[in-house]
């Protein structure tokens, strides 16, 4: 690694870090001064958490929409995807569970 290369990928981390220190602290301040209505701020904490996570594939993860890159975004997209199911198949038997379970 050269150090023009080293210099743009701290350049970049240092960027990314940025972002998503932003991204952790607009929903916190959101939260913390009580002064938005809660549905509100659930929509800003959803966006936040989206836009943070394509901050993290962008800056640290390095996966972008070249195509080079595409077999990695879909391995990430595949796992998300499996997560994503495994979840929402978690949550479906628990609320079937506690249906049965209350009178």
């Amino acid at each position: 690694m050269t150090l023009e290369t080293g210099r743009k990928e701290l350049r970049l981390y240092v960027i990314g870090f940025a972002l998503a220190a932003t991204l952790t602290a607009v929903p916190f301040a959101v939260v913390a001064s009580g002064t938005v209505p809660r549905d509100v701020s659930g929509w800003v904490i959803a966006l936040c958490a989206l836009l943070q996570a394509m901050v993290h594939f962008r800056y640290f993860l390095h996966i972008d929409f070249s195509r080079q890159k595409r077999e990695d975004l879909q391995l990430v997209l595949f796992s998300v995807l499996l997560l994503a199911i495994m979840a929402g198949g978690t949550i479906w038997v628990l609320a079937n569970l506690s249906a049965r379970m209350m009178p």
